[in-house]
């Protein structure tokens, strides 16, 4: 949906920006005649962020506009490139898979599935498709560098792989954050636009913030307390929380006890972990640990929230595990101003209790023995299962808007890995650091140029919205959306074609919304829904279904106030569905339709924390440890000018008293060493710093030859963290990769 301006050859459309979590309602004012996107505002009648936008949005432009960005099929000559048209990068493409698939068997395919994908609808919805026609068990994804431990804890305790509590920032009068900058992430599993302005309320209204965390960040500063710790013993301090708040009788746990099980064991695994005993690992005096437990407790409402430091480190999951047990124990999970679970327009909206979830987790494994969970394996394994030689290694790639190369641990193995496959398809728009060694890409449309609706944030954030994004500006007749891709090659793969493979994934999906008793629109046949929902394929029609069969759904009546994909777009800027109300215990799909507090998985593994308890100050040296920007998301953003320019970002932060230790000036440069590599970057002294902890950003790395990224290379190419962070340094539950509190020496350059 559009709105006229006062020109005639202009026109403003309203959507929700796609390049990053917190989904920002953005005007994009477009030359109708040219085509083009000439500006970029915040929508101030969003419902979710009210006007608000971070400096990534102006970045879309930039991106739509890109003459590095690829417009058409590249297909790989010797040492060079040439564009050819879609048919025959289709047929070269699924051409080599089979032929990898038929000399080698399935499970010599890869697929690698980068983040961007959740930004895409169509790809959230027909990527399942094409993962099904590979009918591999070597899928990996950009998860197991970010939030795999934290969807694996909540699947333990609740039963689903979204199954996550996000903190009621807006209503809550304690917040309570651990390795997390919601300040320049806006929210992080936990989709909050102007994070800034929610915590500045949160204040207003008289509540208190809490950071612990080996940074000053930019939210430690706003915060009313800010705590270092050392990194990846948050596990440590978390269950001193707990400590303390079952011997001083702080808990409450009046409602929990007809909805959990194993509250007896998590007090009796608690004992062992005194503030007094886990201080001098974590870094936390005891005093200030017991502090905090105790206003946490006292406060009228609470949460505690932990995000990507707490997830990319050697006991991820056992951390995210005891997040959400200090919401539990002190009554504030599923309730207002606590840690709740949202109500989305997309979500099941089935008569009767939802079916239970069984865990998917450790039902194959990698090579090296890492657990597979949720149908993939850790990315920290993919170049073992390249290198490692024998009949059974992968030969081919497929990576879906990634680069795993520039992403992932132990990079310089994983590049010479991937260079050493048999065939590797990439659906990218960039020529990048790891498409680069590429036989053929594959790009997709930008996203001002598809439509959008997100389809996970939703499940995710701080209050119910649901906005419906339609393209801003026309591609050119030859493109291809990222969906068209998929479907075209799942259909090759098969045999089909992708008229075929969209009419499965419609059927497959009216079964289950329709026809049915124990379906949300048992009156209405699946006839009757097909034809309500029209003959144009594609991820829109999809939606239609999900939104008019989902809990606000209109169930294929017109006449009723619900929802139906029609309905959102009469609505341009959204439609408010109202603040986080609790759920429980209808969200539970766990066996036993209790929250299962002290999951045997976890409890197994807190033998191996207690041995970190024998660990003494001083025993790790210098770790090194990765923080967000606010200009980027994802590496291809360093490639727009807008978000690229002014200073030097990519700096190693190090604190004045390791400078001088180490002899480092201000404005130097350090050559920093870890196991597996090296590399040498500018240096920043500063006291936001804990000592015997560095800091680099993720992302950069540029200037590598053979890729097409004239900004990135040459305005802000930084250097490569990933050169550092080892595979084998990880969290052995879920095999997430452990990207904080990685042991490194460092020297003057």
């Amino acid at each position: 949906m559009s709105t006229a301006t006062e020109a005639a050859t202009e026109r403003v459309v309203h959507r929700s920006c796609p390049l990053c979590e917190a989904t920002c309602g953005i005007d994009v004012r477009v030359d109708i005649t040219a085509n083009r996107a000439l500006s970029v505002r915040g929508d101030e009648k969003d419902p979710l962020s009210a006007g608000y936008i971070c400096p990534k949005a102006h970045g879309l432009i930039g991106l739509q506009d890109d003459p590095d960005r690829l417009r058409r099929p590249l297909r790989r000559d010797g040492s060079t490139w040439r564009e050819i048209d879609w048919e025959e990068a289709f047929a070269f493409a699924a051409s080599g898979l089979r032929e990898i698939r038929e000399a080698h068997g399935a499970n010599a395919l890869a697929a690698y599935v980068g983040n961007p994908n959740v930004h895409d609808m169509g790809s959230m919805i027909y990527l399942r498709v094409l993962l099904r026609a590979l009918d591999t068990k070597k899928r990996f994804s950009a998860s197991s560098v970010d939030q795999l431990p934290k969807q694996l804890s909540g699947a333990l305790m609740f039963g689903g792989s979204l199954s996550i509590p996000i903190p009621d920032v807006d209503h809550t009068d304690f917040l309570l954050v651990l390795g997390a900058n919601p300040v320049v992430s806006n929210g992080s599993l936990m989709t909050a636009p102007d994070m800034r302005g929610r915590l500045r309320r949160l204040a207003e209204r008289g509540g208190k913030l809490v950071v612990v965390d080996p940074r000053r960040s930019e939210t430690a500063r706003l915060a009313d307390r800010h705590l270092f710790i050392q990194p990846g013993t948050d596990a440590l301090f978390l269950f001193s929380l707990i400590h303390v708040l079952f011997e001083e009788e702080l808990t409450d746990t009046e409602r929990l006890e007809t909805l959990c099980n194993g509250l007896d064991e998590v007090h009796a695994l608690s004992r062992e972990f005194a503030p007094e005993i886990t201080a001098d690992v974590t870094g936390i005096d005891a005093a200030d640990t017991r502090s905090v437990a105790r206003d946490f407790a006292a406060a009228r409402t609470a949460a505690c929230y932990g995000r990507i430091g707490t997830c990319t480190q050697e006991f991820g999951t056992l951390t995210s595990w005891l997040v959400d047990v200090v919401n539990a124990i002190t009554g504030n999970l599923d309730r207002e101003g606590g840690a709740l679970f949202p109500l989305t327009a997309t979500s099941s909206a089935a008569p009767g209790p939802p079916p239970v979830t069984p865990l998917a987790h450790a039902r194959w494994r990698s090579k090296s023995g890492l657990p597979e969970t949720f149908g993939e394996l850790p990315v920290a394994s993919l170049a073992g299962e390249i290198d490692s030689g024998g009949d059974d290694r992968v030969h081919a790639l497929l990576a879906v808007a990634g680069n795993p190369v520039l992403s992932t641990p132990n990079s310089a193995r994983l590049a010479k890995a991937v260079e050493s496959l048999d065939f590797f398809v990439a659906v990218d728009f960039y020529l990048n650091e790891s498409t680069r060694f590429a036989d053929i890409i594959l790009p997709p449309t930008a996203p001002l140029e598809r439509s959008h609706y997100d389809l996970v944030f939703n499940e995710l954030a701080v209050r119910n919205v649901a906005k419906y994004s339609p393209p801003a500006v026309q591609h050119e007749p030859e493109a291809r959306h990222q969906w068209q891709i998929l479907c075209e090659l799942a259909g090759r793969l098969h045999g089909a074609n992708a008229d075929v493979v969209d009419e499965l994934a419609i059927d497959s999906l009216l079964g289950s919304c329709v026809g049915r008793e124990e379906t949300a629109c048992p009156n209405v046949s699946k006839e009757d829904a097909r034809t309500a929902l029209g003959e144009e394929r594609g991820p829109e029609r999809l939606l239609d279904l999900m939104l008019r069969a989902g809990p606000y759904g209109d169930r294929f009546d017109d006449a009723r106030d619900g929802l139906s994909l029609a309905k959102l777009k009469a609505s341009p800027h959204g439609v408010d569905l109202g603040p986080l109300r609790p759920q429980l215990p209808d969200r539970l799909t766990t066996e036993s339709r209790r929250i299962e507090l002290a999951p045997q998985l976890l409890v197994d593994d807190v033998e191996r924390l207690r041995s970190r308890l024998e660990e003494r100050p001083g025993h790790p040296g210098l770790v090194l440890i990765g923080r967000r920007q606010v200009r980027t998301n994802n590496s291809w953003m360093h490639n727009i000018h807008a978000l690229a320019k002014g200073r030097d970002r990519c700096t190693l932060l190090v604190h004045p008293d390791d400078a001088r230790a180490l002899r480092l000036e201000d404005g130097g440069r350090a050559c920093v060493r870890s196991r597996v590599g090296k590399l040498v970057a500018p240096v920043v002294v500063s006291d936001e710093m804990m000592p015997g902890v560095v800091s680099l950003p993720h992302g950069f790395g540029h200037g590598t030859p053979g890729v097409r990224l004239s900004v990135a290379s040459n305005l802000a190419p930084g250097v490569n963290i990933n050169l550092l962070t080892d595979e084998t340094f990880l969290d052995p539950v879920s095999g997430n990769a452990g990207l904080s509190g990685v042991p490194v020496e460092v020297e003057p350059a």
